[in-house]
């Protein structure tokens, strides 16, 4: 049987094959494509031979059934043929036109996934000798990891351990990690806040490489929801794509585009709704609106318009506030609920500290927010969980159609409620359960941990989100005994005359 371990040990093996001749954050996407055409290929070849033996090796009857499978893959396209070809000279075409052919025979489900990754890229590879001897490891590497369904442990076991080596790629990016990979912890804490249910519509407008939405999709059992996603980034969108077919959520519909300034969500002549929307969006992205700008026509005085105003966007997210153009986090949060269920929506969304706090046209906007109703919940959570930035971050929870006009604050950030770690801090399961809980409990008051505030509060601290402002974490320090502390130093100085008149005998004694 073949185990997570063996996948992620395989992963790593073909890591070596790339370090120190391609950058981590390129060669992710030649070692994952890797993954998916193994993984593809052996499903291919023992499911063939199932319908060898049901149909006694008769032909165009196994070719038939084949046909009626959830993909189909061509001999070329094999990863045993790759193998069998992998001294050819001209090894990354061969691999680039099996790609294409993969794409071709599904293109309802993998239209352009690989359209960015190159196997005969000069840039990435070197020269011709260099590039078929890294190819060669690399198939070598991959070669006797049996992927095939009746060798793997559990039908989960591929995704995760794909999601798995994503979470490691975007440890080793850094900063660039955090632009495609949200950690587990905190996906698990969003997708248990929004509680996705049969038949609801989940949507991610920055979805990265998909794991906040599977997060979310794995929260209903039967399976019975719409997955929808955007992400920007279109090696970050063939990975999701990738991600998503592999935990065998075929029909996930993920678009590629600027969801800001050309989102995708369309139904009709409108934006589409859904039940549940999550994101962790890229923190205070700057000129999210250059899309807008540069699309502007010219002002009363004929002049290019450098600011950018609501009547820009025709979908009218943004008439209840602009959000500065350095700081695209409301832009997101507006987009979110302008494609929020009026009934039922339900919304988390993974945002900077800032958002709390930061005036001008930012506070107009969560002013709105408040007055509209539509804020639920503030939680605060410790730092460091994110890669590529320490600062700490909250979860705004949002709802359509609230009866109850009160905002809970929940600051999960202090000693306790996290495991620290080397490098990045940890939310645990008993922390996540915890938060979850507060949020569903809705107390008055939870002492030094969670508070929630009617609305004429929040109106008195000016719209004011930050969470001290309502969450009392003060620790009284313990009474001085003053009397005490006299009788310590007076003790110790007794003590040192004790040990200087020592030392001043034995000084004597020795003649100094």
């Amino acid at each position: 049987m073949t185990t997570r371990n063996d996948i992620e040990r395989t992963l790593w093996k073909a890591c070596d094959s790339f370090r120190g001749k391609i950058d981590s954050s390129r060669y992710k996407d030649y070692i994952l494509s890797m993954l998916f055409v193994k993984y593809l290929s052996d499903v291919t070849k023992e499911k063939r031979a199932q319908y060898m033996e049901q149909y006694n090796g008769d032909e165009r009857r196994v070719e038939r059934a084949m046909s009626r499978e959830r993909f189909t893959i061509d001999k070329e396209s094999t990863f045993d043929f790759l193998y069998e070809n992998r001294n050819d000279n001209e090894i990354g075409q061969k691999i680039n036109v099996a790609l294409s052919h993969i794409e071709e025979h599904n293109s309802g489900k993998l239209r352009n996934v690989f359209r960015a990754i190159d196997f005969n890229s000069q840039v990435d590879f070197g020269e011709v000798k260099e590039k078929n001897a890294t190819l060669r490891n690399l198939l070598e590497d991959f070669h006797d990891l049996d992927l095939r369904p009746s060798q793997l442990g559990s039908a989960d076991i591929i995704g995760d351990a794909y999601e798995y080596m994503i979470a490691n790629f975007a440890s080793d990016a850094g900063k660039k990690g955090g632009e495609f990979f949200t950690p587990s912890q905190v996906s698990e804490l969003v997708a248990a806040l929004v509680k996705p249910q049969e038949n609801d519509r989940i949507y991610d407008p920055a979805c990265g490489s998909g794991g906040l939405l599977l997060k979310a999709y794995k929260k209903v059992p039967s399976g019975k929801v719409a997955v929808y996603g955007q992400e920007l980034n279109a090696q970050t969108w063939a990975l999701c794509t990738m991600n998503m077919f592999l935990h065998g959520v075929d029909d996930a519909r993920i678009w590629q585009g600027d969801t800001l300034f050309n989102p995708q969500n369309i139904e009709g002549d409108k934006l589409m709704k859904f039940q549940v929307v999550v994101a962790n969006p890229p923190f205070s992205l700057d000129k999210w609106d250059s899309g807008f700008l540069s699309n502007a026509g010219l002002d009363a005085k004929g002049k290019k318009q450098e600011k950018m105003t609501a009547s820009m966007d025709p979908w009218k997210r943004f008439d209840w506030g602009v959000p500065p153009s350095s700081k695209g986090d409301y832009a997101f949060v507006l987009h979110m609920l302008h494609s929020l269920d009026a009934e039922n929506g339900r919304m988390a969304v993974v945002l900077p500290h800032g958002v709390l706090f930061r005036g001008a046209s930012e506070g107009k906007i969560r002013k709105q927010l408040i007055e509209m109703n539509l804020l639920d919940a503030v939680i605060g959570l410790p730092a460091n969980l994110f890669y590529g930035t320490g600062i700490p971050a909250c979860i705004l929870v949002f709802k359509k159609g609230r009866a109850r006009d009160d905002v809970l604050f929940i600051d999960a950030s202090g000693d306790g409620n996290y495991e620290k770690g080397k490098n990045q801090n940890i939310l645990r399961d008993s922390d996540i359960a915890r938060i979850v809980s507060t949020y569903e409990a809705r107390e008055e008051k939870v002492d030094k941990y969670s508070y929630r505030a009617s609305r004429e509060e929040i109106r008195e601290n000016d719209y004011n989100l930050n969470i001290p402002r309502y969450v009392d974490t003060f620790e009284e320090e313990k009474l001085v005994d003053i009397d005490e502390v006299k009788q310590n130093i007076a003790n110790i100085e007794a003590e040192l005359a004790e040990v200087q008149a020592q030392m001043a005998k034995y000084l004597k004694e020795l003649g100094l």
